[in-house]
């Protein structure tokens, strides 16, 4: 594989990425959001990947031979809470405050909206440069459709169900804000990497049978994670709804 064919098709990795904002997009279809904001949001989720590299250079600078190894079990666990869903959703909380305080956040559903476009910003990244660390085509071939199929939704629902409990509270002085968003991400996402990056210790001890099971893990938190946000984002829109039915002096709509 010669390496404009490797750039290529690591390039390809924003496909899911930008499929995925398309469908988000259709959720505001009702009321949706300038296409202008839209875009920028995006591409301060791509942006937000820096400070990530950022936070784990200083880190592993920091800790050194303290760090512990990933092929071990407290290593698979702080790599995938710490390093991966602690400090990613961090970062991304980032972008949902810059958004946060413009006068184009107007709906409970924007919340979802902008926050699941930010997770989509930092997927496409770092989706094509995991794609671009593969060397032969077969990884890039599994990576590109595990991804598309997991990582890249991922991404975008446990941001969008922070985006929906900022939204929730700012409109509604109601559910865990912006906190309680960002713990439920961290879980969730910490659960899907922890149960990829534990495999290698496991498979260690010999105990490939349950390396093997937890790989279910990842697809059964994404359909749960999926689930709540689209729970979340009826409930937002019903909501919306009956506020721009009393903003337009029509009949109020049931809550």
């Amino acid at each position: 594989m010669d390496g404009r064919t490797h750039l290529y098709l690591a390039a390809s990795g924003a496909l899911p990425a930008l499929l995925a904002m398309w469908y988000v997009d259709r959720l505001d279809a009702k009321r949706p959001e300038p296409r202008s904001l839209r875009w920028r949001v995006a591409l301060y989720g791509c942006l937000s990947v820096i400070p990530v590299v950022v936070l784990a250079l200083a880190a592993r600078a920091g800790l050194g031979d303290r760090m512990p190894p990933p092929h071990t079990y407290g290593g698979a666990a702080y790599h995938a809470f710490v390093m991966a869903a602690a400090v990613e959703e961090l970062c991304k909380i980032g972008v949902i405050y810059w958004v946060f305080g413009r006068a184009e956040f107007d709906e409970r559903l924007d919340g979802i909206v902008y926050a699941g476009r930010a997770g989509l910003g930092f997927a496409l990244v770092e989706n094509v440069l995991y794609l671009y660390s593969q060397d032969e085509l077969g990884g890039i071939v599994a990576t590109w459709v595990l991804r598309a199929l997991l990582a890249v939704p991922g991404h975008a629902l446990w941001t969008g169900l922070m985006g929906y409990f900022v939204a929730r509270r700012r409109f509604d002085r109601a559910g865990p804000g912006i906190v309680g968003g960002y713990l439920a991400a961290v879980a969730l996402h910490g659960l899907y990497d922890f149960a990829i990056f534990v495999g290698a210790p496991l498979r260690a001890d010999g105990r490939d049978d349950l390396a093997v099971l937890l790989l279910a893990v990842p697809v059964v938190i994404v359909i749960l994670s999926l689930r709540a946000v689209r729970a979340m984002a009826r409930t937002a829109l019903t909501l919306d709804d009956a506020d721009a039915a009393r903003r337009l002096g029509g009949v109020e709509m049931p809550v």
